[in-house]
């Protein structure tokens, strides 16, 4: 079997992925819509849905055209130096077009599915999960299945990884303004509606009386449906391609060094190793199929249990799948030696061990923010004491819930690097992401249960149904407390390997990078300022939250004071003035953020040199690390605390203990839906960005930098 052959798996698995989306399009869309009532509030979000994304992409098409010229003509060819960088800018541009096309497609069905999903519990609850479900799965498939056949093309057609690096950096320059876009609009909505319509006016959660409760509802499809799909897409190519730059490199050097055992490579070795990643991905795209197709046969009564077993079956499929794939490519060439072989099944070891630090990290943040849980209950009991003690109690949770999750990466990062060195790490991050298919499928089926819920009360469907629909709704909140950690790992497993492969391609390409040496006083500036740039970015996005959301408070009360039958249901409130408020204000802020992700790495390295940036990546990393998860777990447990006092626990709604719980979760949800999340993909972007610049980069000094402040 020739080597390159065996990419054709990856193929396959992609093609199938993107047929089996497209025929659980089909299977939603032939569902009941439900009544008129219904099929109007579904329109209504899926118009404002349309308008977001539109306008959106126009504003990405400018962004993506000028980086598209910038890669072209100011970066030298990665290919033939000297020449127009026209290969990894061709594919930056199909990496772009790729998650905007992903984006754009989960959230099509997703607006479409949730009425459906509504009409479905009113015949049971198996019937809700399979259409919501099916919806999730179309954006779940569609992500993999375009990355991997981008990936395996490109890769297939230029035979290097760094022409990939191009593929990737499209696809992490529209996830982050996805992610930022939509998570600044989707809590705009919600926190407007929670300060007016439940805290002011004692309004239920989705009353149709409250004008932001539409906007809300397009957030949740634009923020968790094309955002976090997005966000996952990226992190998905991301590490395949941080895997296959650092195969590349130790080729060139011809051994790859580890603890257990260095081993020295030969062409062929080489050659398997840096189509390792895409083959172990497209294993498990396949397992991801199968784990998708069993969600749907445990759909029945339990849509939680259903969910987190499919997770898990997925999971060892991929083990079996990937073992039996593994000892494919040891055979594919006859000249691998007997060492090369051993490397490669202990790099199907640090992938396993990637998987199964992802699963626990995810129900790690799980325990965090489930109502059921001690952390939660806490927070919900502090509310007793007030509105402060609530934020401090949710505050310190979230603060401890960052421990867990970093002892799980370092002890995944030991393994890893014992078992396989740099390339060992770079792998984990492979296999902590190579279900991604049925992981961006259950984070998917959150907001579509979320809206099915809404519209099921909007439709007037009765309270049974309802209950069904809450139901879904529950298990959909589980899952995207649990998306958001695996997320959060895999993202730091992968701006790791990606710091790693930046560091042996500057090498490679002759910069004066001897190590990342602290002591240097160049070092140390990039390092700190890496420590700020999270911080910094994380402020920006609530900052907008903030103002937005302040211009919807006023448009709501303004509604309601001018226009009292609102209230009295006599008359519709004014929807598209809350859209527009929501999606304009997102896109105005979001500039800011973006462009901070792209131009300090470049500053950075331009001013203090190569080392400087690898330091500086460094302490972002890790400051980042710690925002990302501290944000969405504790933004996590103040929402599900306030819902559980909803259920009717300690006086339930309407009570001062209930306000207080609003002001936490009104607190938390820029936390865990706009800045938390958004982290994963700026540390991607800035990584990436990094590595893509490096030629540019090693014109000052030769990679010294302008300001030489210690030795480089």
């Amino acid at each position: 079997m020739a080597v390159p052959f065996i990419l054709i798996v990856a193929l396959i698995a992609g093609g199938i992925s993107i047929a089996m989306a497209l025929y659980f399009r089909y299977l939603v869309l032939k569902e009941d819509p439900g009544n008129e009532k219904m099929i109007e509030v579904a329109g209504y979000i899926e118009e404002g849905a349309k308008t977001y994304i539109k306008v959106q992409y126009k504003v990405l098409g400018l962004f993506v055209t000028a980086l598209f010229l910038i890669i072209l003509f100011l970066l030298p060819s990665v290919i033939n130096p000297g020449t127009l960088n026209w290969e990894q800018a061709v594919a930056y541009l199909i990496g772009a077009l790729g998650s905007m096309l992903a984006g754009w497609l989960g959230m099509y069905v997703g607006v479409k599915a949730n009425t459906r999903a509504a009409q479905g519990c009113t015949v049971n609850t198996k019937k809700g999960f399979d259409i919501a479900f099916f919806g999730g799965s179309v954006m779940g498939l569609a992500v993999v299945g375009v990355a991997l056949i981008g990936v395996s093309v490109i890769y297939g057609i230029f035979q290097t990884p760094l022409v990939v690096l191009g593929f990737s950096f499209g696809a992490s320059s529209i996830a982050l303004f996805m992610k930022c876009g939509g998570g600044i609009y989707t809590k705009t909505a919600d926190v407007g509606a929670d300060l007016v319509g439940k805290a002011e006016y004692d309004l239920p959660e989705d009353d149709p009386r409250n004008p932001a409760t539409i906007a809300d509802n397009v957030g949740d499809n634009v923020g968790d449906i094309a955002g976090m799909g997005s966000d996952l897409f990226d992190s998905y190519v991301a590490s395949i391609v941080a895997a296959m730059m650092l195969a590349a490199s130790f080729g060139i050097a011809g051994i790859i060094e580890s603890p257990i055992g260095d081993v020295t490579l030969t062409a062929g070795g080489t050659a398997i190793l840096v189509i390792t990643p895409i083959i172990l991905c497209g294993v498990g795209l396949i397992s991801s199929l199968i784990g998708i197709y069993f969600i749907k046969l445990k759909g029945s009564e339990e849509p939680g249990k259903a969910l987190n077993t499919g997770t898990y079956f997925a999971t060892l499929i991929y083990f079996g799948l990937s073992a039996l794939f593994t000892f494919f490519l040891s055979i594919s060439d006859p000249t691998v030696t007997q060492a090369e072989i051993g490397l490669l099944w202990r790099i199907w070891g640090t992938s396993a061990i990637g998987l199964i630090a992802g699963i626990i990290l995810g129900f790690t943040s799980d325990y965090f923010t489930r109502d059921d849980k001690k952390p939660t209950r806490n927070i919900a009991n502090a509310a007793k004491e007030g509105h402060a003690v609530v934020i401090l109690s949710g505050f310190s949770y979230g603060l401890i819930s960052v421990v867990p999750p970093a002892l799980g990466i370092v002890i995944a990062m030991a393994i890893a690097f014992w078992l396989g060195g740099f390339f060992g790490v770079a792998m984990a991050a492979v296999g902590m992401l190579a279900i991604v298919g049925t992981i961006v499928s259950n984070d998917a089926y959150g907001p579509i249960v979320d809206n099915a819920r809404a519209i099921a009360e909007q439709g007037a469907l009765g309270d049974e149904v309802i209950r069904t629909a809450d139901r879904l709704d529950s298990a959909g909140n589980t899952a995207k407390a649990i998306t958001k950690g695996f997320a959060i790992g895999a993202a730091n497993l992968t701006v790791l390997a990606l710091l790693f492969s930046f560091v042996e391609e500057a090498r490679t390409k002759g910069a004066s990078i001897a190590s990342v040496d602290l002591l240097n006083v160049n070092v140390l500036i990039g390092a700190f300022i890496g420590v700020v740039v999270p911080a910094l970015f994380s402020a920006l996005l609530i900052l907008a939250v903030q103002r937005n959301a302040a211009k919807m408070v006023d448009e709501i009360r303004r509604q309601f004071e001018e226009n009292p039958k609102i209230l009295t249901g006599e008359e519709a409130a004014d929807f598209s003035r809350t859209i527009d408020i929501a999606t304009k204000g997102s896109l105005r802020e979001l500039i800011l953020p973006s462009l901070i992700s792209i131009l300090i790495p470049i500053a950075i390295g331009v001013l203090f040199g190569v080392a400087a940036l690898a330091a500086f990546l460094g302490g972002a990393i890790l400051s980042g690390f710690v925002f990302a998860v501290f944000m969405s777990n504790s933004g996590g447990a103040w929402d599900n605390a306030k819902k559980w006092i909803e259920d009717g626990n300690l006086g339930g709604k309407g009570t001062d203990i209930h306000k207080a719980s609003i002001t936490g979760d009104t607190v938390g949800d820029p936390f865990k839906d706009t800045a938390g999340p958004s982290i994963n993909t700026l540390l991607v972007v800035m990584s990436l960005t990094a590595s893509i610049f490096i030629g540019f980069l090693l014109l000052f000094g030769g990679g010294a930098g302008l300001l030489i402040l210690g030795i480089p």
